[in-house]
């Protein structure tokens, strides 16, 4: 684990990614700063009423979601591995006068920069794949949970992840093999930005997920899964509803997103 540095790479990936991303359509910053929200209807039937709740946003990237959080009436911290991604975060917050504070640090790492607990913990949509030990995120998740606190969690189904780039054949396997290394042109935000960059993942099964939440002592609430995304971020898409795509030779025929709620007794 250690010999593939992916700590190092994956902050290096999304460090040269940030910039692109805070100016590419896909994240609208324009539309943002005047008040619209990042969130999907999907995390927002899930979340609820925020307003005074203190919310643990992890993996934030550069804070859009956690502003859109702030927003609602949350007390939020967001946390992220990417140095230029959070000083983007805390300029775009001090810009719209968000209360969001925001943490570098390694996931795994947070306990040493964080010492309180919060009322719901909250990620969502391509965070999983950049951990390579569930079993440490389910128990971070319960140790920053109160009492009675609920974890929010949406994000591409794992099934999506077993295809090749344009979902014509399974080229990875469903279940966490090892760590997927791989060099990548552009970003899924802006298919053209030029860049380059490598980065370290892993596939990781619902059953390995929900393992990861059950035993370190939460409860599993709700499950829900869906034949769609609310991002146009994978190759061979078509928008069949507004913010809703689909593989278009697959149609409704495969899971893109699961969404569920957990609850910490």
């Amino acid at each position: 684990m250690e010999d593939l540095n992916y700590i190092e790479k994956n902050r290096e990936s999304w460090n040269s990614s940030t910039d692109y991303h805070v100016k590419s359509d896909f994240y609208d910053m324009d539309g943002f700063l005047k008040g619209n929200s990042s969130l999907n209807s999907i995390e927002l039937n899930l979340l609820g009423d925020i307003a005074g709740k203190s919310v643990l946003h992890l993996q934030c990237h550069f804070g859009q979601d956690s502003i859109s959080l702030a927003r609602m009436g949350a007390n939020v911290t967001g946390v992220d591995l990417s140095d230029r991604a959070i000083a983007k975060a805390k300029e775009i917050a001090t810009q719209t006068g968000a209360r969001a504070e925001f943490i570098c640090c390694d996931l795994y790492d947070l306990p040493h920069h964080l010492h309180q607990q919060f009322d719901i913990v909250f990620t969502s949509y391509g965070t999983i794949g950049w951990l390579p030990d569930l079993e440490k995120w389910g128990q971070l998740i319960s140790a920053f949970l109160k009492p009675g606190g609920k974890f929010v969690f949406v994000e591409f189904h794992p099934v999506v992840w077993m295809f090749d780039k344009d979902f014509n054949k399974i080229g990875y396997s469903y279940f966490n093999t090892g760590a997927i290394v791989e060099t990548e042109a552009g970003t899924y935000a802006d298919r053209e930005a030029p860049i380059a960059q490598e980065s370290v993942s892993w596939n990781h099964s619902l059953g390995e997920v929900l393992h990861g939440l059950l035993h370190n002592g939460l409860q599993l609430q709700s499950f829900q899964e869906f034949d769609y995304s609310p991002y146009n971020c994978f190759n061979e898409t078509e928008e069949f509803e507004p913010k809703k795509f689909r593989i278009k030779h697959l149609q409704n025929k495969i899971p893109m997103l699961y969404a569920l709620v957990a609850t910490k007794p």
